[in-house]
């Protein structure tokens, strides 16, 4: 069996502990389909930790599951203990417990080589336990003055341990996401809400939107393999990178992160495919008529969103969408103060907890400074945007696209090559302009303030 892994692995170019992961993470579609025939809520809550537990154990070994336990069992533990407090216990014991796995396991290492541990999967598990605790801290909260997602989200009671495992381990996105909430997570499994049969008839069927992710990920995967040769991450530190031209170096650059992105394209959509299967990714109707089923809750990325993103503002949304989300909810929003607008301080904060959650490599952490920074120079292009008319708006739409374009490509070097040296060696073999722009029109923004004109809710969304 050892052999034929290793002839496999080999005929598709990864490694034996990828390929093992491949299959587990493949073998979560069909395992989240016959979660619809588990009869009675204890048994599908059961069947949902039990699937999450075994397909673990085949992709990283015992030792994977003994690590997913210390997060869930603290979180669960401060939630009984010290509620008024459980969600800041739960964020930092999990933060530090995910920080100290990533060190012991140099985890950014091993996926730079082609390699794979169970760390991705902690880093989902995580969220999932912090989201449940500050839920849980936010029932004790008056609904006047929280907002929408508070309301919504809150937790009055605390949920039973079976439920809080099938929740965590739920199979379907345990490996790779997306983050969901528990309280749809209990209404999934419950046949509440959204899931109850209504007037709009019995739950949508969800095989063409299955069948329609799959063919996306057959495609996302191909290209990918297409690709990554003939951009390797090597070439950074080829002597031969040095000799080219500045437009060269940064086309380079732009098929790199390209390339790269294809790898996540794929993950994302057999996690689409699995979640959506089970049920869980339905998220709703439509207002057409008649009205079609929406799969919002599976979708983790938009595509052709992240490579036509007219506006870095626009990248969070279309990007690993729903720990965007979670981001916004559990960091962003909470460090403002009521009655204040966010500001540079908050979405910095933000970009420095997705650094931290990714691993403590410099080219995370230079990556995420480098976000903040886009972002920021963005939102400067678009108030002059919206100050102007004609062929000049269009012409600062266009210089919007292309600032995107160039710092996105320019900054996610970084969050592949992770060691310092190498990251900085990129950055500066193009004279380090995707950091010197954005910097340039925060400055800038600073100085040239073109009066606010009306908005629309779309524009006061950038």
């Amino acid at each position: 069996m050892d052999l034929d892994m290793g002839s496999m692995a080999a005929a598709i170019g990864v490694s034996v502990s990828v390929l093992r992961f491949l299959l587990c993470f493949a073998v979560t579609i069909p395992v989240s389909f016959l979660w619809r025939f588990v009869p009675g809520r204890v048994g599908k809550h059961l069947y949902s930790a039990f699937s999450g537990a075994v397909l673990s154990y085949l992709s990283f070994g015992f030792s994977s599951n003994l690590h997913f336990l210390v997060p869930m069992l603290l979180g669960y533990a401060s939630m009984v203990l010290f509620r008024s407090r459980c969600g800041i216990i739960t964020f930092f014991l999990g933060f530090g417990y995910l920080i100290g796995c990533h060190v012991y396991y140099m985890s950014g290492d091993a996926w730079k080589e082609g390699g794979i541990d169970g760390t991705g999967a902690l880093m989902v598990l995580t969220l999932k336990a912090i989201s449940c605790a500050i839920n849980y801290n936010d029932g004790l909260l008056k609904e006047e003055g929280l907002r929408e997602a508070q309301k919504k989200n809150r937790l009055i009671e605390l949920p039973s341990l079976i439920e809080y495992f099938g929740y965590c381990l739920c199979c379907g996105s345990h490996f790779a996401g997306p983050v969901f909430e528990i309280k749809d997570y209990l209404d999934w499994t419950e046949g509440k809400g959204i899931w109850s049969h209504s007037e709009k008839g019995p739950s949508p069927s969800p095989y063409w939107a299955t069948v329609r992710a799959l063919v996306q990920a057959a495609f996302c995967m191909a290209l990918y393999l297409y690709l990554v040769p003939q951009f390797p991450l090597s070439r950074f530190t080829d002597p031969i990178y040095q000799e080219w031209g500045f437009w060269k170096r940064m086309f380079y650059q732009y098929m790199s992160g390209f390339t790269a992105r294809w790898k996540y394209y794929f993950i994302w959509s057999i996690s689409e495919a699995s979640i959506i299967i089970s049920g869980l990714g339905f998220s709703g109707w439509t207002e057409s008529s008649p009205p079609k089923p929406r799969w919002d809750r599976a979708i983790n990325v938009d595509i052709l969103g992240v490579e036509l993103a007219k506006s870095a503002v626009e990248l969070p949304l279309v990007w690993n969408i729903q720990v965007s989300t979670w981001l916004r909810h559990y960091v962003y929003e909470r460090l403002v103060q009521k009655g204040k607008k966010p500001g540079f301080f908050q979405l910095l904060a933000t970009q420095t907890v997705s650094a931290v959650w990714h691993g403590l490599y410099p080219g995370y952490i230079i990556f995420f400074v480098q976000s903040a920074l886009m972002i920021a120079g963005s939102k400067v292009i678009f108030r002059w945007q919206q100050a102007v008319s004609g062929l000049i708006k269009k012409l600062m739409v266009f210089l919007n696209f292309a600032f995107t374009l160039l710092v996105l490509n320019y900054s996610c070097v970084g969050f592949m090559v992770l060691s310092l040296h190498e990251t900085l060696a990129s950055y500066g073999s193009v004279y380090f302009v995707g950091t010197i722009l954005p910097i340039v029109l925060i400055l800038l923004g600073n100085i040239i303030r073109p009066a606010k004109p009306v908005r629309s809710k779309a524009g006061k969304e950038q």
